[in-house]
């Protein structure tokens, strides 16, 4: 029997604790220990507990899988793609109570973040649900005495793996790309952000045969390598950052089998003269992802600004963040929620550190949290804008993952270009100018698998998502990321003069 997460009450009372769900029943760990889950908007305070899963329990897991994957693999794509769309409905239905556990356990604020990324999250599998058609072959033409074909076969037990940044709607991506061309799959969500994830799969379990769908809980050393490192699984796709990526692809190369790595990102923001203007400042502001913390892979972080329009563009920028309400991510009224944990509010706050110890460099607004309330509650930091940076420096050149963005200045328009692309990251990035001859040329120029033009927006269902260079390898969110990165393409030629 699959638990529910008991509806959410009070902050101060969390959600108790919540067992994995492996072959459709709700468990304990085999070792019978438990790891918390802090509220990041109140600290020591527990959001909830979970499992402190490990081998025996991911052995559990995907052995269930690999039993499930017998049958529904040979279930039609059609009605696989049915029982997604039934569970699309039925997460919306369920949106609010999806979204307050959300913000109790990442720290994102309700109105801004949390109810979106529900949203997002039932639209993705609403996608991937009537795609499933789409999961076919092709004929070859080889001449009249031959009929050959192709056809897209399911890989088998796939491993899926998530980060805390965007718990909700990453695991229904794993979910909807690995279940619907008909692979079982384990899901290990963050130890930070893991009870959105179980809601999910226990919702999604109310639909599914037993065994397709399982999640495990517990500390990537135990739990997540365990996963990777199983025999029976077939596929690995991971989220998150590109030191743990490397790991997944060493372990997936022990086994010859395919991963899919969406990694760091330090994405440029490239802003021409002729688009000094608020609309402008709101799509870099989005961009830089600043109410969700800075907290993303795809954050626009080095915002690279025509001389020209340097002064005054930071004049806007800077007073419409100062103006964000940041505090308990449960208030309507809040704008900007806290950073995840201790450990990530304490990377954060040395590289703001770290920044301002550089000889020239200035903050225009955020900086050091202050010492008062909310900061002192929780883990906050306020949106933070640097100056006099050059792109060489930590800040300009590692990923802070976190509300903290550089600002350079440009001459030439080779100047942008080539300091956009003098990173080892390739995931996104953005640029702003009224000229589209002169925005797809540089669009085209940019070292980045995911480009915005004029828009600050995020990845929706059908983008071909995925980075350039260190930031990942294979394409999700898509049909075609579906097929080249979860299926099998087999071919079957017929004689027919035999």
């Amino acid at each position: 029997m699959i638990e529910k997460i008991k509806p959410f009450t009070d902050w101060k009372q969390g959600v108790g604790r919540v067992k994995m769900i492996i072959n459709g029943e709700s468990v304990e760990a085999a070792n019978g220990k438990w790891l918390s889950v802090e509220n990041p908007a109140h600290k020591g305070t527990d959001a909830g507990q979970v499992p402190r899963g490990g081998a025996t329990d991911v052995d559990q897991a995907v052995k269930a899988a690999a039993e499930a994957f017998v049958s529904w693999k040979k279930l039609p794509a059609r009605e696989r793609g049915k029982l997604l769309l039934k569970i699309a409905d039925s997460i919306e239905s369920e949106q609010e109570e999806f979204a307050r556990l959300y913000s109790l356990e990442t720290g994102n604020a309700i109105a801004t973040q949390s109810r979106g990324e529900v949203m997002l999250t039932a639209d993705l599998i609403r996608y991937f649900g009537g795609v499933a058609g789409e999961i076919k072959g092709e004929v070859i033409p080889l001449g009249e005495q031959l009929f050959s074909y192709s056809r897209r076969e399911p890989l088998g037990v796939v491993g899926g793996i998530v980060p805390w940044n965007a718990p909700l709607a990453l695991s229904a991506l794993k979910i909807s790309m690995a279940i619907t061309p008909g692979n079982t799959l384990v899901l290990k969500p963050s130890v930070e952000a893991p009870l959105t994830a179980i809601k999910l799969v226990e919702l999604c379990n109310r639909a599914l045969p037993k065994g397709v769908l399982n999640v495990v809980t517990g500390t990537g050393s135990e739990c997540g390598k365990a996963l990777i490192q199983h025999p029976m699984v077939s596929k690995l796709s991971f989220t998150g950052s590109t030191e743990v990526g490397r790991d997944i692809m060493h372990a997936a190369s022990e086994r010859i089998i395919p991963v899919s790595l969406e990694l760091g990102g330090k994405s440029p923001q490239i802003v021409f003269p002729d688009a000094n203007d608020d609309v402008t400042v709101t799509n870099v502001i989005n961009g830089m992802r600043f109410v969700r913390q800075g907290q993303s892979c795809t954050a626009g972080s080095r915002l690279f600004l025509h001389e020209s329009i340097y002064e005054a563009f930071l004049e806007k920028l800077v007073a419409k963040l100062k103006a964000f309400k940041i505090g308990d991510p449960l208030d309507e009224s809040t704008q900007i929620g806290a950073i995840v944990n201790e450990n990530q509010y304490n990377k954060v706050v040395a590289y703001i550190a770290g920044g301002l110890g550089e000889v020239g460099a200035k903050v225009l607004c955020g900086g050091l949290p202050p010492k008062t309330p909310p900061f002192s509650e929780g883990y906050y930091v306020e949106p933070t804008v640097f100056i006099g940076v050059k792109n060489e420096w930590r800040i300009a050149r590692e990923e802070v993952f976190g509300p903290v963005l550089v600002a350079i200045p440009w001459k030439e328009e080779t100047d942008a270009i080539r300091m956009a692309n003098d990173s080892h990251y390739g995931l996104a990035a953005f640029i702003y100018t009224h000229n589209i001859s002169k925005a797809l040329r540089t669009a085209h120029e940019i070292e980045s698998g995911f480009v915005q033009i004029n828009q600050g927006g995020g990845i929706v269902p059908g983008h071909s998502y995925g980075g350039f260079k260190q930031s990942g390898i294979g394409r999700e969110w898509s049909l075609e990321g579906m097929l080249e990165g979860f299926t099998h393409r087999k071919s079957i030629t017929v004689n027919l003069a035999y």
